[in-house]
């Protein structure tokens, strides 16, 4: 591929939604991203652009950039999730797909789980990658941040957002394995999708985040993947999220990178762990 998709936008109440549509596959796949995207710049990311090809390779692939981030407008406050949820909705009516594949990574693993629950017309399928269940610690969930530690991080996070060097460390902490030219890649396309106040108020409403009550609710086939060293409170969630959620397989890959890779020997590494054909991996099946 090499001129980029179309951007439009799709309106979700008074919000408009940017989004891109690519590949002829025989059925509709809804990637939501995590916390930060850029429909455009995703692409000129080589292991993420290389991903999207891959999912566009055997399906119809939508994708967007959530309410706040990337050329979606901003918002003031902070939405709710079944708010940010209903943006999936729209974008799926907004290029007619009644009934779509949902693949949710990291923070955008809640927003699909709640549409999974209220929409389950409108999903077949169900991904969740190093899902973000609930953020804050609890009697149940001792792997969450604490209130303290989650305010101090998104307060340093509001005031250095952008610094160069402080950018570096954050990405190279989500995934330690970035090369070179990934990482400058990513660097751009967090610095241009959400501004210090975007990110601060994307960090406002991610810090409440907690669907276990919704889990057991899902009624799609559904998988669950995480990374086996990636964060202990995305790991540990990804189990909580098999474990509730009816019917749902866990995979478990090897690696720390809170990202999908492009690399072949992953993409083997996923089709032998789930058990799926060439070119169906992250994917419950192959037809729905």
């Amino acid at each position: 591929m090499t001129a980029l998709p179309e951007t439009r936008y799709a309106r979700s109440g008074d919000v408009s939604i940017a989004y891109q549509v690519v590949g002829e596959g025989p059925f509709d796949l809804v990637f939501v991203p995590g916390s930060v995207s850029h429909v455009e710049l995703g692409w000129k990311v080589p292991g993420l652009g290389d991903f999207y090809r891959h999912l566009a390779s055997f399906s119809r692939l939508i994708v967007f950039d959530k309410r706040g981030t990337g050329m979606s407008d901003r918002v003031s406050g902070a939405p709710t999730i079944e708010t940010r949820m209903d943006d999936v909705r729209a974008v799926m009516d907004a290029v007619g797909s009644e009934r779509a594949a949902v693949l949710g990574l990291s923070e955008g693993a809640p927003m699909s789980v709640v549409f999974a629950a209220t929409y389950p017309e409108r999903v077949w399928a169900l991904v969740l990658c190093g899902a973000l269940i609930r953020t804050l610690w609890a009697p149940d969930f001792p792997w969450g941040w604490t209130e303290e530690d989650w305010d101090r991080g998104s307060e340093e996070e509001r005031r250095r957002w952008g610094e160069p060097e402080f950018m570096r460390k954050m990405l190279q902490s989500l995934a330690p394995t970035l090369d070179e030219e990934n990482l400058q890649g990513l660097l751009t396309l967090f610095r241009q999708g959400a501004s210090p106040g975007a990110f601060d108020a994307l960090n406002r409403m991610n810090r409440d985040i907690d669907v276990r009550d919704v889990l057991p609710a899902i009624r799609v086939p559904t998988l669950v993947v995480n990374r086996a060293e990636e964060a202990e409170w995305l790991r540990e969630g990804s189990r909580v999220a098999a474990r509730l959620i009816p019917g749902a397989r866990h995979a478990e890959l090897p690696g720390s990178d809170h990202a999908p890779s492009r690399t072949s020997s992953a993409r083997r590494r996923r089709r032998q762990s789930l058990a799926m054909p060439a070119g169906a991996s992250y994917s419950v099946s192959t037809t729905p």
